[in-house]
């Protein structure tokens, strides 16, 4: 915690002047003032150091790279697994923790049924996850050498030069050469992970009005999020954006709950990234109709239950995102499919109005990829939407597939073949230890237990005779010599 030395007076005109002159700044709007931050925040300040590092991360990586590629994590473990394999920041879907991961312990649809709190539990869940990683890899590094790694030279090699598409120098790729052969020889210098990847996180469409958007996006910060996005549609029938039965707010009712996220962010003192999500494309239906950017999609008829009927399609997409685009860091249309033509012409009607705009897309699971786009689209289509000005690049539902499809692949041979299944699976993950690096084969060691083994022996002056992994079937039994196939 902070307690400034500067007077209400100075911290007014110390904000005022950093929004002015800061790069991260530019372009941005808010409809308060420094003076309204200021004394809302108190007089002494929380440092929200996980929150604030990875806002700052996720923005430098944006400015820096042609894009980011992201996947959507449902547990720590799998936040780990994906910073492990070079991803360089973890998308937190809301859509995940309303099937499998909420406070209310239910598997619900995407449709805003679970506790508010769900989100940022989840993003504390991770970050811990992501922190154990750090802890123990730190650990390892500082024993099998006698120093820390070279954290800075990690980075370069994870994150690469930026001109790669996001995806980092071939060794931080894990695509079976120079990080394949380092992770086999023990040699791990190739490679060291960013464990405090930045996430960026589902606010959904708010939980309610402004005052509920403030504290939602406060309680996601606090668990340390680098970035939230919010979407269009009216709270209380909130539907998963592939979804039908979608209703949109007007622009007068949207914007207020950009700039409740944006001073919930600026009261905490976090450069949180916002992302403004509208769903017009697919959506035929409005709650209220206050603004000229609304009304000119009117089509004059209304349903029984009082909505506006719209013509919804990219055009409304695009003036709605030209209304939002001043108020977040980057614009996000929610798509029915993989498209790329469709894709450019929302790029080149927000970047008309504000060009370089940033812009986020959804590479969702909801689109059958393959019925739309052959192997070489494919191949090179996040490349593409780079090109078009589309940074954040994500798969919502990652997480949820890989876990289900995994589980079932694994129990349908389980149920056939009994141990010989599971046994095929163990030698997949020696095998994706030896060419990848991958860790979680050795289950103890990767949860912690040489971590707290060190702290046993930190409180006892290493006379410890209990420690958990001497003497563990994992010590003794997962030295594993590959296959020939597999070494050559």
């Amino acid at each position: 915690m902070v307690i400034t030395n500067m007077s209400y007076d100075q911290q007014v005109l110390a904000l005022e002047n950093e929004w002015r002159t800061a790069a991260r700044w530019r372009g941005i709007l808010r409809n308060y003032t420094a003076a309204d931050v200021v004394r809302l925040r108190g007089s002494t300040r929380i440092q929200y150091t996980l929150a604030e590092m990875g806002a700052r991360r996720l923005w430098h990586l944006l400015e820096t790279e042609p894009f980011i590629r992201s996947l959507g994590a449902m547990t720590g473990n799998q936040a780990v697994e994906m910073v492990a394999a070079g991803l360089k920041a973890i998308y937190v879907s809301g859509w995940q923790v309303a099937g499998d991961a909420n406070d209310s312990l239910q598997m619900y649809p995407d449709q805003s049924l679970y506790s508010v709190s769900s989100v940022p539990t989840l993003i504390k869940r991770i970050n811990n996850a992501l922190q154990r990683a750090d802890q123990i890899h730190y650990l390892q590094s500082v024993n099998m050498r006698g120093s820390a790694p070279d954290v800075g030279n990690a980075r370069r090699s994870v994150h690469g030069n930026g001109n790669d598409g996001g995806r980092g120098t071939a060794a931080a790729r894990g695509n079976g050469d120079a990080r394949g052969n380092a992770a086999g020889s023990g040699n791990e210098t190739a490679f060291v992970p960013y464990w405090f990847a930045p996430l960026v996180a589902d606010a959904e469409a708010g939980f309610g009005g402004t005052l509920n958007v403030f504290e939602l996006v406060k309680a996601m910060i606090e668990a340390g999020t680098a970035g939230v996005h919010l979407e269009d549609q009216v709270s209380a029938l909130k539907k998963c954006g592939h979804m039908g039965g979608k209703v949109l707010v007007g622009v007068h009712e949207f914007i207020p709950k950009l700039n409740a996220a944006r001073l919930a962010a600026d009261v905490l003192g976090v450069p949180t990234l916002i992302i403004a999500r509208t769903d017009a494309e697919g959506a035929h239906l409005m709650h209220t109709i206050n603004d000229p950017v609304d009304e000119a999609f009117m089509t004059g008829e209304r349903t029984v239950e009082g909505y506006y009927a719209v013509r919804g399609g990219i055009e409304l997409a695009i003036a709605k995102g030209r209304a939002y685009a001043p108020y977040a860091d980057l614009v996000w249309c929610e798509t029915n499919k993989p498209d790329l033509g469709e894709a450019r012409e929302f790029a080149q009607g927000i970047h008309e109005k504000f060009p370089g705009k940033w812009l986020a897309y959804n590479c969702s699971p909801s689109f059958n990829w393959k019925k739309h786009l052959d192997a070489k689209t494919m191949l090179g289509f996040q490349e593409k939407l780079g090109e078009l000005g589309y940074k954040f690049q994500f798969v919502t539902l990652a997480g949820f597939h890989t876990l289900n499809a995994s589980m079932f692949q694994l129990a349908h041979e389980y149920s056939l073949e009994g141990m010989l299944a599971y046994s095929r699976l163990q030698e997949q993950e020696f095998e994706m230890e030896h060419a990848y690096g991958y860790k979680a084969v050795k289950h103890q060691s990767f949860v912690g237990a040489g971590y707290f083994d060190q702290v046993q022996a930190a409180l006892t002056g290493d006379a410890v005779s209990t420690k958990a992994l001497a003497g563990s079937t994992e010590e003794a039994q997962f030295q594993v010599t590959m296959p020939e196939h597999v070494i050559h």
